[in-house]
């Protein structure tokens, strides 16, 4: 079948259960995540940092879609990978962790630091290494703002062009509008390094009872996979209107997997709350909010059209198509069908943009995509 080619601004890789236990020495390494499960299988104990916290385990469906995944050779083996890409027609992609996830969750600043050290080396030596279609995030600690600096100097030396930030960092340590951050701005747009925000990041409320769950009854499942989209649109609304991106201007923030549309939405209304309460905002910026946030901000979707009409209808140019390989709600397997179904009779130049130019103008390192063959 002819092929539209894409890079992809959201993809995961599965690194070994024991990355950081194996990496880490005894004293830290007891305090990485590890789980139980209770002899029903309904749910597990999971310990991590010193926290203690149950949660259910998947559904039939999950479970279902879990072996599925495993059929994609590349969520382990970054050569491999280049496989189902070039299968799926996605050529360059981000890299976003998956224990990494759990970052905003550890509360001891030595073991978060040497937790993100051992995932950057070894991200280096099994998945960088490999080819330079991947554009593997880095990762630093969200409870020490030097540690983060540090981490992030030392990881640009090492050539990577992007790090993974949660949505917010641990409740122990300042928000991301705070000015306590500034340095790490400042040493992100001093050496190029894109800011690569994943929905869903919050720090786990381990005291809850509700790992993962915001609402439960008639529509829960719904509302709980929306409600994950929102905290990307959080940290964009923090970095502009905090003044960051402001007094930054070569900063380049990635929101993905939480769709396009909302960007000139929210534009919107900052602009509108800047313009109507102007009296009371702080600090002053020195351009247009809207015009920070459709600039600065990069978004990625998978399935959603009103990601091209954002385009289109909207002015907005930062939309970047993103696989999510090899999650449930990605397009894994159908990658083309979808792309197909989404540029159906739109212009090449649109479809060129938001499948190839925007990733390409974050990270022009990457060779560029094949030609399309439509």
């Amino acid at each position: 079948m002819p092929k539209i080619w894409t890079n992809s601004g959201d993809s995961h890789f599965l690194e070994p259960a024991d990355l950081w236990e194996s990496r880490l020495p005894r004293r830290l390494a007891d305090l990485t995540p590890k789980a139980d499960k209770d002899p029903d299988g309904e749910y597990e104990t999971v310990r991590v940092d010193g926290q203690t916290f149950r949660r259910k385990l998947p559904t039939s469906a999950a479970v279902q879609f879990l072996e599925n995944t495993r059929k994609a050779e590349g969520i382990r083996d970054a050569r491999l990978r280049l496989g189902d890409l070039d299968h799926e027609g996605v050529w360059g992609e981000v890299i976003f962790p998956s224990l990494g996830m759990w970052s905003s969750t550890f509360r001891t600043p030595e073991l978060l630091k040497a937790c993100m050290r051992a995932s950057n080396e070894w991200a280096l030596e099994e998945v960088a290494s490999v080819s330079d279609r991947y554009v593997v995030t880095a990762q630093v600690s969200t409870l020490v703002v030097e540690d983060a600096v540090t981490e992030l100097e030392w990881a640009a030396g090492q050539g990577f062009r992007s790090v993974f930030l949660p949505t917010r960092p641990h409740p122990s340590a300042p928000d991301w509008h705070m000015a306590d951050w500034e340095p790490l701005w400042r040493a992100a747009e001093q050496a190029g390094m894109v800011l690569a925000i994943h929905i869903g990041t919050d720090p786990v409320d381990l005291t809850s009872g509700k790992v993962g769950v915001a609402y439960r009854g008639p529509g829960g499942a719904v509302m709980n996979y929306t409600e994950t989209t929102f905290s990307g649109q959080r940290f964009a609304m923090k970095l502009v209107a905090s003044g960051a991106l402001d007094r930054h201007p070569d900063l380049k923030v990635l929101i993905s997997e939480g769709g396009a549309s909302w960007i000139p939405f929210l534009g919107d209304r900052m602009r509108e709350g800047y313009r109507q309460h102007h009296m009371a905002v702080r600090p002053k910026l020195t351009r247009d909010p809207k015009d920070i946030l459709m600039t600065q901000v990069y978004a990625s979707f998978q399935h959603d059209e009103s990601a091209v009409a954002a385009y289109t209808a909207m002015g907005y140019r930062n939309v970047m198509f993103g696989s999510d390989y090899p999650h449930m709600e990605g397009t894994y397997g159908h990658t083309q069908d979808t792309l197909k179904e989404l540029f159906d009779g739109v212009p090449v130049e649109t479809r060129l943009r938001i499948t190839q130019g925007a990733f390409a103008e974050l990270f022009p390192h990457v060779p560029p995509a094949p030609a399309d063959e439509v």
